[in-house]
Order: C-alpha cells, then sequence, then structure tokens
C-alpha cells in the first residue's frame, strides 16, 4: 500500500472545479518542475488537472476511462473501463443492482464505443502522452465508488510509470480504502462522514463540454511547443 495523506474530514464546498484544482496544487507543489505529467479523467476532472499542471509547470492529458453503470441508475458505478480495455468491476454491487454477466457485456462494448470516440476527438488535439518512467499523477473532480479512478491506475501501471500518484478534491471513506492500495500515494483534499454524490461539495458543477476539453489540451499543446 502507497502513502496516503488526507487533509481534512469535513465537508467544504468548492466553487467550482478549477478552484479544487487550484487548492489541490497546493498539496502537490513539491513536484514543481519534476517534469510532471497530469492526467485527468474527462470531462471534468482534466479542469482540476489543468489548474494542478499549471501550478507545477507540468504536461497536461487525458486518462479517457469509463464507467459502467447501474442498470436505471447510471450515475451509480459498479465499474469501469479503461481506454486499454483494462475493467474493474465491483461484483457484490453489480449483484445488489441486478447487472448480469449480458447487461455488463452490452455497458462494456458501449462504453468503449464512447472511449473510441473520444479518443478520435481528444487525440487529434493532443496526442496521447508517453507515461513511461514518468512521474504520473491522475486526478478527477472526485470519486464517491472509486471504480473510474481505480481502472485508471490499473491501466496505467501497465505503462510503467515511475511514480503513479492519485490526487482528488473529495473522497469516499469506502474509496480511499480501494483507491490506496493502487497509487503509489493518494492525496486527498477531503473524506467527508457522508457523501451521497460529488457534486454537493461544488456550488457549480455545471457540465464540461467536448470544446472545453479540446480548448485545455490546446493550451497545454502550444506551451509545451514554446518549451522545446
Amino acid at each position: 500500500m502507497g502513502r496516503t495523506r488526507i487533509f481534512s474530514h469535513e465537508d467544504r464546498v468548492f466553487q467550482d472545479r478549477r478552484e479544487a484544482g487550484r487548492i489541490l496544487s497546493e498539496a502537490l507543489k513539491e513536484f514543481r518542475g519534476k517534469d510532471a505529467v497530469v492526467l485527468g479523467i474527462p470531462r471534468g476532472g482534466l479542469v482540476v488537472a489543468a489548474e494542478i499542471a499549471r501550478a507545477i509547470e507540468a504536461d497536461l492529458d487525458v486518462a479517457l476511462t469509463r464507467k459502467i453503470g447501474a442498470p436505471l441508475q447510471p450515475e451509480l458505478a459498479i465499474g469501469a473501463l479503461s481506454e486499454s480495455g483494462q475493467v474493474y468491476l465491483n461484483s457484490a454491487l453489480a449483484a445488489q443492482v441486478g447487472a448480469d454477466e449480458d447487461y455488463i457485456e452490452r455497458e462494456k462494448t458501449r462504453q468503449a464505443g464512447a472511449i473510441k470516440e473520444r479518443a478520435q476527438q481528444y487525440r487529434k488535439v493532443r496526442p496521447k502522452a508517453s507515461i513511461t518512467d514518468r512521474l504520473v499523477i491522475v486526478t478527477d473532480d472526485g470519486a464517491a465508488t472509486g471504480a473510474t479512478m481505480l481502472a485508471t491506475l490499473w491501466s496505467l501501471r501497465q505503462e510503467k510509470p515511475q511514480r503513479l500518484i492519485a490526487a482528488l478534491p473529495v473522497v469516499s471513506g469506502d474509496a480511499v480504502e480501494i483507491l490506496a492500495g493502487a497509487a503509489d500515494e493518494l492525496v486527498v483534499l477531503q473524506v467527508p462522514m457522508y457523501l451521497a454524490g460529488i457534486s454537493q461539495f461544488y456550488g457549480d458543477f455545471s457540465q464540461t463540454s467536448d470544446d472545453e476539453v479540446a480548448g485545455i489540451l490546446k493550451e497545454f499543446v502550444v506551451r509545451r511547443g514554446r518549451k522545446l
């Protein structure tokens, strides 16, 4: 199990994802200038990631992972699928919500299609970053079940990063236990006593568009070009 840093167990509400990213970057300032790459899980996670990358002078890319939602409750993650095809499934939760094998296979196929579609759009702007032998920080706007982040960490581990850090503004207690063993370090701003949904910790939790994601990626492509 890697190192875990939790800063608060109180219920802080962030103004928006940008503020969450700026505050989270303070906890990661030791990595400034270390040639890190920050990966955001789109769409909202990339907004958080961009603030961290700006603050610590890091590279930026997306980590394309999709949630496998429960029947009739698509926001309840029973698992996740990564860009490389890595699957995480909470078998106990899947059985509890009636997600049988056929349903899960259909969802995997559907989410694989969504990943392919996003990859085609985002990779036109920013080709996939190489993370081998690099310091990698992966983030999202929060983790309720931890399914999406766990699948992402598993996938990234296969690319042999030098060090893999999961950094998040808000995480449930259950998700902390799941994620702590998958990363070399887990950095969490707050683990509230009760978490019904990530949106309760944001004043503005409006949806991030694909155009916004593409715009952020383009900004960092230009930044990187200026350094070459």
